[in-house]
């Protein structure tokens, strides 16, 4: 009785002692996210494949942003056991959405947030769904977004089952850029822009984030040029200042452009800094950066039939009340900019394909 007792009160259920999970090899269900074939599960880039990025970019490379699990369960709860390489820590980062896993279970024709959990302590089972009726549900679970995993299980019931599903999104939709493609500042995992706009669109996204690399490198240019997507979207504006735009855009846009003449390249333009409201410095940097890529994509998509430009996906009046830390956007400034890409996303696409 006891034991009973003190495993209601911590909130797990008492049949659902260690003793009575089974867990089984996330690899072996649906990953989704995936831009290219890797040789580990969860990198998002395979780096003995692609040359050329810095230390870091290879660290971002095999972070596990943007990548889930599909699967379908009657389990009465879920849970992860997690083993990692190594884990980020910063301030404008929960733990949740750095080291952490977020779980979506469909409901209707919609994906519902469900739970999500880290443990503070590394390699530690995680619980982050219990109590729940036997009807089967498809489950869709977002990996950490700054962190690399060396292996995951889900654990189930011991009398449930547990399956792969086929991948229900849509269009191949490879999204590369900065932090904010990444999604730092977003409270977990599924909440980047990227990963809202698969859910609110039903978009089959792959996040290419790298978090204050995405500099319009020649190298990423040729990685997006190896892709293959229905639509690639580029958030390229956020990191580089106007003199590196000016010097590296025109070569970086023929190098995509000139690799997918017969599907959307869509460049995106920065959003507006909070902590340029009051700073003189930072204020005119943005400005020269954000000025100098309208200017030169204006001449740039007369060029190439194929490509676009997106600008105010995050209207300035919104940023300035939805930013984490100055920078980067809250969840709610991440839903914003999630709305306003996907419906001009769905206008471009409804255009490409009466063409």
């Amino acid at each position: 009785m006891l034991c009973a007792f003190l495993c209601f009160i911590s909130g797990v259920a008492y049949s659902q002692s260690a003793a009575s999970t089974k867990f089984v090899d996330g690899a072996r269900l649906t990953i989704v996210g995936k831009a290219f074939p890797a040789s580990f599960p969860f990198h998002r880039v395979d780096t003995a494949v692609y040359k050329g990025m810095s230390k870091s970019e290879n660290q971002q490379a095999r972070c596990s942003a943007g990548l889930a699990i599909l699967f379908k369960t009657n389990s009465a709860y879920i849970k992860v056991l997690p083993s990692y390489k190594w884990t980020y820590k910063k301030d404008n980062m929960t733990g949740i959405a750095a080291a952490g896993f977020d779980l979506y279970i469909k409901k209707g024709n919609r994906w519902e947030f469900a739970g999500n959990g880290v443990s503070p302590e590394r390699d530690k089972e995680i619980t982050l769904v219990s109590e729940m009726d036997a009807a089967p549900k498809e489950c869709l679970l977002y990996l950490p977004i700054y962190s690399e995993l060396k292996g995951l299980k889900i654990g189930v019931e011991d009398g449930a089952t547990i399956a792969a599903i086929p991948n229900p999104f849509k269009i191949k939709t490879v999204v590369f850029g900065s932090s904010y493609t990444q999604g730092i500042s977003a409270s977990r995992p599924g909440m980047s822009y990227p990963m809202q706009l698969q859910r609110n669109f039903n978009l089959d996204v792959c996040n290419l984030g790298f978090s204050g690399n995405s500099k319009l490198q020649p190298y990423f240019a040729k990685m997006l040029a190896a892709v293959k997507a229905d639509v690639i979207v580029l958030d390229a504006f956020s990191n580089p200042g106007a003199e590196l735009i000016s010097e590296r855009l025109p070569l970086f846009l023929d190098v995509v452009a000139r690799s997918h003449k017969d599907i959307p390249v869509v460049f995106v333009e920065t959003i507006y800094r909070g902590n340029a409201d009051f700073n003189n410095k930072i204020r005119e940097f943005e400005s020269q950066k954000r000025n100098i890529a309208k200017a030169l994509m204006k001449e740039l998509i007369q060029k190439y039939p194929n490509v676009y430009f997106i600008d105010s996906p995050l209207p300035e009046s919104v940023s300035h009340d939805t930013t984490a830390d100055g920078i980067h956007p809250s969840d709610l400034g991440y839903f914003t900019w999630s709305q306003n890409l996907g419906k001009k996303l769905m206008e471009i696409l409804k255009k490409q394909a009466a063409h």
